[in-house]
């Protein structure tokens, strides 16, 4: 019988082939689907997350955990009913226009997803109209925005005007962050939270989420 610790402790390792086995064995243990991505692969990632935040863990570490993470995922997501996995909420993500760097992004997108929220990615140089047609489609309930040089920061700025001006901005919370971003300047734009890394990405939506 598979022991859920033991999964949690493999996808820590970044041991994608013992996350399947061991995913498989639970499986086949009878252990529901749902205990098996709550009990042990979010408990796992909530760990991937508290390493990182006390510099643990770097960038590649998080980056194999997560393809660890996925690949229990990919096998108990699909025996799922409908419904059934209750996501922590959803997340629109983006970098902003102008920006065509994604590594924080994609750090960001996995950390979230390893923690249950529902994360739709609109990848790189994503235009304020792509952002409030994606609010328009999904109605998320946090969008996140990145940018990595001070030239595209301004983005933000324009990008939380043109949720304004279509009447969307009281609808969602926006998280911003990225190398040249601050929390000053998140204050100055009226942005509702700041992550200077993907751990503290995950906590910030979850603090904002829970204060609704």
């Amino acid at each position: 019988m598979c022991n859920l610790d033991e999964l949690a402790e493999a996808l820590i390792n970044g041991n994608a082939d013992k996350v399947k086995e061991l995913t498989q064995a639970a499986l086949r243990s009878g252990i529901q689907p749902l205990d098996i991505i709550n009990k042990g692969l979010i408990v796992g990632m909530d760990e991937v997350g508290r390493c990182f935040k006390a510099n643990e863990f770097y960038i590649p570490e998080v980056l194999i955990a997560a393809r660890a993470m996925h690949a229990g995922m990919d096998i108990v997501k699909p025996l799922l009913s409908e419904g059934a996995m209750e996501s922590r909420g959803v997340v629109v993500m983006g970098t902003v226009k102008g920006d065509l760097h994604d590594i924080g992004k994609n750090l960001v997108s996995m950390m979230l997803e390893g923690a249950g929220f529902e994360v739709i990615d609109l990848g790189i140089d994503a235009h304020p109209a792509r952002f409030v047609a994606a609010i328009k489609e999904h109605e998320p309930d946090v969008i996140g925005m990145s940018a990595l040089l001070t030239t595209t920061m301004r983005a933000m700025e324009t990008t939380l005007e043109a949720l304004a001006e279509a009447g969307l901005r009281d609808k969602v919370k926006v998280i911003i962050g990225g190398a040249p971003v601050t929390q000053k300047y998140a204050d100055e734009i009226g942005a509702d939270g700041y992550a200077s890394d993907a751990s503290t990405a995950v906590d910030v939506t979850r603090a904002l989420l829970e204060r609704r």
